[in-house]
């Protein structure tokens, strides 16, 4: 089994299923529209459920924990004369996301059992996007890399915009926009990485062996963090993430929190920290600013949402402020905190954002005055919410908690900045922190407590849970508690790495503190001259 092509099988088996979804008979009549729709959900869940399995044998039977380097490694020539390859792995970077995709897209599948508009189409796109998106966290080419990030956008696209609500196609077309225009900034930094120096390469173990100049390295960083900033997404880039929740679908809805900005995430980690140490020195105290803008503006933001998905989409946003802050600490407990908040928040912001489906579902408003003492006829919705919601505000016990406090206690003890800087951004986290309760809490009144919306209630059929929806949110606050309660269980998957990474950027930091360092653009900025960095 260890000579299997674990990552390659996982990447290309929903791709190849989803190649035989149009051999599915055509819907001619309504009788047979049904039947298909249900027969394609059973294909693509049993599809997505293999690929999970397969994931989860491969770390389990071949993945080292104490090894930080590249594990499951595959490479096969493509074209040799620019040396690109076939060429994926799996890192402590890598993994966790890798069987977060797998675990959130087929509950993402379970959760668009309603779908009856189009269902080849859809579960084509579903099924497409999972194999896209475990290809982005994989490959270990600057190339590959590009196209995989190309290819999970096609889908997102066209689920937004045939799927959607009213406002579909502009939120559709401002997605593909602010998305594809970040791409162009990998593109040019990856052919600019690779056709540097003596070799042309885009292997990324040796791009990060190459010694590239520092202006270089900023010019470098500054273009793969415009491209991850819409990612993330981080303040001023964020604009679409709120508009494309606002019109999506819950499976949709699912993978935009639970993988999408992961993946921005991921790629800042992996590409401007692993192969620009240099030059992430100099912008650190940039991310971090960045971090906390994100964490104070869209938590004012979402407190002022009437909306129901626009309110829970500023929430992410805020949340993913931890995670810029957490990759700029310069402590391994910060980055062990920023990689631990992207797995919680994948999983808590999946099981909110499906909960607001199944709620819209019921009530057909996302409109919080609208609402109003629904948690009478829908007690185990408001459980549910209540659980998730409680999550997300980071109570103890549960895993937002433990992520959030390992960024603060990070950042907090990091000596890589002046006590000053520091007290000033962990006090603005902490209000950032006390205002997530107040959004939330209000939230869960408006939407259950007080006196029954006679006009909703009329009108709408109020039924309470289905079993499968409560299996998907059982499933997803079973992690949530688990990674809160004992954290070991994901910390130990990639502290190995972590601990190298942190290393790396630290040796780096001394070394510019003890050389005479060249003006660059942010030589103003540098926070990394204090005597406290030495050993």
């Amino acid at each position: 089994m260890a000579n299997l092509p674990w990552l390659s099988i996982v990447i290309f088996f929903p791709i190849l299923a989803a190649l035989f979804i149009p051999f599915f008979p055509a819907e001619a009549g309504q009788t047979e529209q049904k039947e298909t729709a249900y027969r394609l959900r059973w294909y693509a869940l049993i599809v997505g459920l293999i690929d999970f399995v397969f994931i989860v044998i491969a770390f389990y039977y071949n993945y080292d924990f104490s090894n930080p380097g590249m594990q499951l490694v595959e490479s096969y020539t493509w074209v040799p004369q620019l040396d690109l390859k076939w060429s994926v792995g799996a890192d402590g970077l890598s993994m966790p996301l890798i069987l977060l995709t797998g675990f959130i897209t087929t509950l993402a599948i379970l959760a668009s059992w309603p779908v009856t508009l189009k269902p080849r189409l859809f579960y084509f796109l579903m099924l497409a996007m999972y194999g896209g998106q475990l290809g982005v966290f994989a490959v270990q080419d600057m190339l590959l890399f590009f196209l995989m990030w190309e290819l999970e956008l096609i889908p997102v696209y066209l689920l937004l915009s045939i799927w959607g609500g009213k406002r579909r196609l502009y939120a559709a077309t401002k997605f593909i926009l602010y998305t594809a225009g970040g791409s162009l900034f990998i593109l040019v930094a990856a052919l600019a990485m690779a056709f540097y120096g003596d070799t042309i390469t885009f292997d990324m173990s040796a791009l990060m062996a190459k010694d590239f100049p520092l202006k270089l390295q900023l010019l470098l960083y500054s273009a793969f963090l415009i491209a991850y900033a819409v990612k993330l997404p981080i303040f001023p880039l964020h604009t679409w993430l709120p508009d494309a929740h606002g019109e999506a679908t819950a499976p949709v809805h699912m993978l935009l929190a639970g993988i999408l900005l992961k993946m921005g995430g991921y790629a800042l980690i992996r590409m401007n920290v692993e192969m620009l140490p240099e030059a992430h020195t100099y912008f650190a105290p940039i991310l971090v600013i960045f971090g906390v803008i994100n964490i104070i503006y869209a938590a004012l933001t979402s407190w002022a949402q009437r909306n129901l998905k626009r309110k829970i989409a500023y929430s992410s946003i805020s949340h993913m402020g931890f995670v810029i802050i957490g990759i700029a600490s310069f402590t391994n407990l910060g980055l062990s905190g920023a990689v631990l908040q992207m797995v919680s928040h994948g999983l808590i912001g999946a099981s909110l954002f499906f909960l607001v489906g199944a709620t819209y579902d019921r009530t057909h408003t996302l409109i919080l005055n609208e609402m109003g003492g629904v948690g009478k006829k829908m007690p185990k919705i408001f459980a549910m919410f209540t659980a998730c919601s409680l999550a997300s505000l980071a109570l103890p016990g549960m895993s937002g908690f433990v992520a959030e406090l390992m960024v603060f206690v990070g950042f907090a003890t990091s000596d890589a900045y002046s006590s000053t800087f520091k007290l000033l951004i962990v006090i603005l986290m902490a209000v950032g922190v006390v205002l997530t309760p107040i959004y939330l809490l209000s939230m869960l009144r408006e939407i259950f407590y007080g006196p029954e919306n006679k006009e909703l209630v009329e009108h709408e059929v109020l039924v309470d849970a289905e079993p499968r929806e409560v299996f998907i949110i059982a499933s997803l606050l079973v992690p949530i508690i688990g990674f809160g309660l004992y954290p070991k269980l994901l910390t130990q998957v990639y502290d190995a790495k972590t601990l190298a990474i942190t290393a790396r950027l630290r040796q780096e930091a001394l070394e510019i503190a003890d050389t005479s360092t060249p003006a660059g653009p942010l030589a103003a900025i540098q926070p990394f001259q204090a005597p406290s960095l030495h050993p």
